[in-house]
């Protein structure tokens, strides 16, 4: 659910024989080529460490993140309060932005472009995109009135699609003809999935739970294009910086939120009644999702981002089996299908820049 992008190159030089012995012009080199490839396989043997690590720890905050909200759930009601869930998780993320800004000081010092500042260039145009993300957090607790945990992974999908529309109308970013194939391979996939041949409804998801997808992929889409065109607008401003800020700011509306929606219940009751272990864990995993989608397109590359997405709409659906009872139907399975097709389609389809 995060809007960053951090683009990140892993550069391997290819030293041959020959280089190697005009580098030094003894005939050692042939111990040198030998040493330095053991380097480079020992490095190459690290990463794909690293991105097996990132990937599956995206994978499994993936999967589990519907399943925890809906667990936390008891007698089909919230006991704890989603406001003060929700502003729990904002805290955490803007804590763990500045911790990791400490560490960039510690290491790199102070610089104009890792310093915080109030100016109003600089922080005014963040509470824009801390709304929007605000109001759909509320609502994915929300969806789960009309919708099971499985659902819920087929139809956030959606949100690629109002994401590619906004990306073509706001920032006037052209889009391939396999991404515009693919948008419509991602609606039917949707649709087939949530297909009910065992009901007079033909479709699983009421209307209501349709629409709430709906507005949840044009919240997240506009934030998302939002927040890119601020980074954009400042490529060398460090990342955390800019996290930090939407995140205050997300604390600061989830306040509100708090005062407006919950406020004779927090004062009464408290800030922290009706949490479970699962409601703990159901933070620490929305507050780390952001940050396992900013390592994996640090450290690894889109595609694994792709797989951990397909990956996840399976094992939710196999958990949820186990947990709530879930009718694993065929429909379901052919319909995520697609949508990983979909998915990967729109990954692979972009357009390569013109050199």
């Amino acid at each position: 659910m995060e809007y960053r992008r951090v683009k990140d190159q892993e550069i391997y030089d290819d030293l041959s024989q020959k280089d190697v012995e005009s580098l030094s012009g003894r005939t050692l080199s042939s111990a040198n080529t030998s040493g330095l490839s053991s380097a480079g396989g020992a490095k190459g043997k690290s990463s794909w460490k690293l991105k097996s690590v990132v990937t599956l720890a995206l994978t499994l905050l993936t999967s589990s993140q519907a399943i925890l909200i809906v667990w936390s759930k008891r007698a089909g009601k919230y006991e704890y309060s989603v406001t003060t869930a929700n502003f729990s998780v904002e805290a955490l993320k803007c804590l763990l932005s500045l911790a990791a800004l400490f560490r960039t000081w510690n290491r790199h010092g102070v610089t104009d472009d890792n310093r915080l500042t109030t100016s109003f260039d600089e922080v005014g145009v963040y509470p824009i995109p801390a709304v929007l993300y605000m109001v759909k957090n509320l609502l994915q607790y929300y969806i789960f009135a009309y919708v099971d945990a499985p659902a819920y992974q087929i139809l956030k999908n959606l949100n690629i699609i109002s994401t590619g529309v906004l990306y073509r109308i706001i920032l006037k970013k052209k889009l391939s003809e396999i991404q515009w194939a693919a948008f419509v391979l991602l609606c039917a996939g949707c649709t087939t999935a949530q297909l009910n041949p065992s009901s007079d409804h033909v479709l699983q998801t009421p209307i209501q739970g349709w629409m709430m997808a709906i507005v949840m992929a044009l919240l997240s889409g506009f934030a998302g294009v939002y927040t890119e065109a601020i980074i954009k607008k400042r490529p060398s401003r460090n990342i955390n910086v800019q996290n930090f800020w939407l995140y205050i700011f997300g604390v600061i509306f989830n306040l509100v939120a708090i005062c407006v929606q919950d406020y004779d219940a927090v004062m009464n009751k408290g800030f922290f009644h009706g949490y479970s272990f699962i409601t703990v864990l159901m933070i620490l995993n929305h507050a780390l999702s952001g940050i396992a989608v900013s390592m994996v397109m640090k450290y690894a590359d889109n595609i694994v981002k792709v797989y951990s997405t397909s990956v996840a709409m399976l094992l939710t659906a196999v958990v949820s089996v186990f947990l709530f009872s879930f009718h694993l139907s065929l429909a379901f399975f052919l319909g995520s299908t697609v949508v990983s097709v979909s998915v990967y389609l729109h990954s692979v389809g972009k357009l390569q820049p013109q050199k």
